[in-house]
């Protein structure tokens, strides 16, 4: 498992719910950040919960998953999903 940023794929959309493939070596840990960008919309944050086998991780969005597709690209942030605290 590395904990470096790298890119899968969408393999099967539930809901919230959202399988990726990466390529062997490069599988996101549990906990870590995903990130979808979407065209119009921010990006589509999601977290890893599980690790499901063949480089393939499940993680959970954190908003809706309309217009997403199988084959589109997710990017492993490389660490746990943040937000800022406190005065800019």
């Amino acid at each position: 498992m590395a904990d470096k940023k790298a890119v899968g794929t969408i393999t099967e959309i539930k809901g919230p719910v959202i399988d990726a493939r990466f390529e062997k070596g490069s599988l996101p840990r549990v906990n870590n950040a995903l990130r979808i960008k979407r065209d119009g919309e921010p990006d589509l944050i999601l977290e890893v919960a599980q690790h499901l086998g063949d480089d393939v991780v499940r993680a959970i969005a954190m908003d809706s998953t309309d217009g997403l597709s199988r084959g589109m690209e997710v990017i492993n942030t490389g660490g746990p999903i943040t937000v800022p605290v406190g005065p800019e």
